[in-house]
């Protein structure tokens, strides 16, 4: 079973238009405190990502925030965070974010929230890290997504093992429990064995 003493959520700095969205994210930020697991989010104020950090610290979690440089702003930044890591760069953030975190959850989001998702799971398919990578398809949102990877292991170019990386679930309680299970398998076709 994994330790998850801090989870990295990745999520939209937009609020969307699906009330149901919003709600679960608060739930997430519930459920990260309750479980005294650290919250590790790209520390904006606004939108899916102020929701969760607020909801977390309401109920007592501890939440960092891990921004570059040019967006630290007054506007976007959230003053009440326990910890705020400043980097030089996009690139640099996600890597100090897979860093400090044990796990990663996927909200809905935009382009941002894309990219960072199939950053980390393409390390995790290199073999970079063996941390569980969740996807939280709240009212559907993420069907279209999911129905793609399936056309992509049909089409060969996923395998099925890879995409078993990605752990889905549509609550939070359920999504947590199969991150806390998750058994990664620790070869990459990519990378040689340390010991040859």
């Amino acid at each position: 079973m994994n330790t998850l003493k801090s989870i990295c959520v990745f999520c939209g700095s937009s609020e969307g238009n699906d009330p149901a969205i919003l709600e679960q994210a608060k739930v997430l930020g519930n459920q990260l405190a309750a479980n005294n697991i650290t919250l590790v989010y790209g520390g904006s104020q606004l939108g899916i990502m102020g929701a969760v950090a607020k909801a977390s610290l309401t109920q007592g979690g501890k939440a960092i925030g891990i921004i570059p440089e040019f967006l630290k702003t007054k506007e976007i930044v959230y003053t009440e965070l326990d910890e705020v890591i400043t980097t030089q760069n996009m690139h640099e953030r996600k890597l100090k974010m897979q860093e400090v975190s044990d796990g990663f959850i996927t909200l809905p989001g935009g382009f941002g929230t894309f990219e960072e998702l199939f950053e980390i799971i393409t390390w995790s398919q290199l073999g970079l890290h063996h941390k569980p990578i969740g996807l939280l398809n709240i009212n559907g949102f993420y069907d279209h997504l999911i129905a793609m990877l399936d056309e992509m292991v049909n089409r060969g170019f996923l395998s099925s093992k890879n995409r078993q990386l990605l752990i889905v679930d549509d609550e939070v309680d359920g999504l947590l429990n199969k991150m806390k299970h998750f058994a990664p398998d620790f070869t990459s076709k990519f990378l040689k064995p340390e010991n040859t």
